[in-house]
């Protein structure tokens, strides 16, 4: 099959060294702003630099029915934030007025759909509460909570901080909406830079405790790096450097990293693993993802860290997780399959746990072929992972069947343009949907994977940055997009589909 006008071998190979030798130039990483975010410090740090663009792009970004963020329930923890933010800076007018507008909209009976979004059942009785506090003020009647989320789980973490209690690390990550008292046994952070990985959290340590020059600083550069908005985390080093250098070796694609990328990679990884960034909790997905990415440019090591976060059945993203990730499992998978296919060590028990975690995945399977997962709205990133884990490291015929249902599902739900997406067109679910009819191909796959490489190679040919297009749809406090990744993940894509097509 012929795919003309296309992005030839030698783009995707340039576009790889560029978007790798990035990688080293800004280990801040390449994410955009968030509206959450930018809320917080909007509300929280006036008095910190920047504080007219964040007003400003919270002004910009704000959508025609007055809401920001993504669609339905999407939307409800950016709105909360920015219309505080708001009014706290901006008192009542068009821009609050239209936001406050938004919400009853969202929160009326029963109530909006809260996806699994990190920590919302705190944010969000949290920000209703502030927001209702300015609204008195000012004489207006307040916002009701959802019927989905009652405010206990927040009194519950107030009360057992004001206790004593240490804080976990994963919820130092949302520290600015715990509304920690300056005095009293809560116990403080050691701010030796960010707070959680968080320029908000960062920022109300630093308002309610003082500051240590660190973290100063460290909120002063996350400012800057963008101009004043900020995201949910900053930097995402160790996050990004894994995630972009393991998937374009898992497709082949020809790059060599700088030999500090790899080692800095390295020497990240300790006896608990490794965390996306600074401040933020070590967790098993970073972990698994870089020790594939490791593994497959010549560096392996044994994946002993992942036994940390095993549990009965499956492996946690970190101890005490409210939920379960296919992705994170599926990661896991491939970092124990790389190490089975080096000179392996104890490799009885990683084949063990390798043969359960197939079946475990095959077990999660939804009805009509797909994965979803916590950490990604869209479904065709958690089906591509959990595809590619089981075409190159599952177990039994169970995963062959999975892998097949799966691609049946993405042929279903190709657009009449050749191209995939759960909300609209992207890049993005463009490539994870050409990676997973990459791994069985037939007449009618090759067609399917013809139409998404033209659709991609639009993006790469005309130079501008892929994915720069597409919604947010990665889960943080908000959702977010790293731009790098997702670069990588249409490189790997096209890559892939050159070697099916030459």
């Amino acid at each position: 099959m012929t795919v003309e006008a296309c992005a030839t071998p030698a783009d995707v190979a340039t576009a790889a060294a560029d978007l790798v030798a990035g990688l080293a130039l800004d280990p801040w990483g390449s994410v955009r702003p968030s509206v959450y975010e930018t809320g917080r410090l909007v509300a929280l740090a006036p008095w910190l630099e920047g504080h007219r663009q964040r007003i400003e792009y919270l002004l910009d970004t704000q959508r025609a029915d007055g809401g920001w963020g993504g669609p339905g329930g999407y939307a409800l923890v950016p709105t909360l934030s920015a219309t505080d933010g708001l009014l706290s800076a901006l008192g009542v007018g068009p821009a609050t007025e239209r936001g406050l507008a938004a919400l009853a909209g969202l929160l009326r009976a029963p109530g909006p759909v809260i996806p699994d979004l990190p920590a919302v059942e705190l944010i969000v009785p949290a920000l209703i509460a502030s927001l209702n506090e300015r609204l008195r003020d000012s004489g207006r009647g307040g916002l009701p909570l959802p019927s989905t989320i009652d405010g206990a789980t927040l009194g519950r973490v107030r009360a057992s901080l004001a206790s004593g209690i240490n804080a976990p690390q994963k919820l130092l990550h949302a520290w600015e909406i715990l509304g920690v008292p300056r005095a009293g046994r809560v116990p403080v952070p050691v701010a030796d830079g960010p707070v959680g990985g968080s320029p908000a959290a960062t920022a109300a340590w630093l308002r309610d405790h003082g500051g240590s020059e660190p973290a100063w600083r460290y909120l002063e550069r996350a400012v800057r790096h963008q101009g004043g908005p900020v995201p949910c985390a900053a930097p995402i080093t160790v996050f990004e450097r894994a995630w972009v250098l393991n998937w374009l070796a898992e497709a082949g694609v020809p790059v060599t990293p700088p030999e500090g990328l790899l080692r800095d990679l390295d020497v990240a990884i300790g006896e608990h693993g490794v965390a996306a960034g600074p401040g933020l909790p070590n967790d098993a997905d970073t972990t698994a993802v870089a020790l594939s990415a490791l593994a497959q440019f010549g560096m392996p090591r044994e994946p002993a860290s992942l036994w940390a976060y095993e549990l009965p059945s499956h492996f946690c993203t970190w101890q005490g997780e409210d939920g379960r990730s296919v992705s994170v499992n599926a990661h896991v998978l491939e970092a124990f399959g790389h190490w089975l296919g080096s000179a392996a060590r104890d490799a009885e028990r990683y084949r063990a746990a390798a043969v359960r975690l197939s079946g475990w995945l095959v077990a999660q399977q939804q009805p009509d072929g797909s994965w979803t997962d916590r950490w990604h709205a869209s479904p065709f990133y958690a089906t591509a992972c959990c595809v590619q884990a089981l075409s190159r490291f599952g177990y039994g015929d169970e995963a062959e069947a999975a892998i097949g249902r799966a691609v049946e599902w993405v042929l279903a739900n190709r657009r009449p343009d050749g191209s995939w997406g759960w909300w609209r067109t992207t890049d993005e679910e463009t490539a994870y949907a050409m990676r997973i009819l990459l791994t069985i191909t037939s007449g009618r796959s090759e067609e399917a994977i013809a139409g998404g490489y033209r659709h991609l190679s639009e993006a790469i040919r005309a130079g501008s940055v892929v994915g720069s297009g597409d919604p947010p749809m990665w889960h943080d406090k908000d959702l977010y997009s790293p731009l790098a990744i997702v670069h990588a993940a249409v490189l790997a894509a096209l890559h892939q589909a050159q070697r099916l097509f030459s």
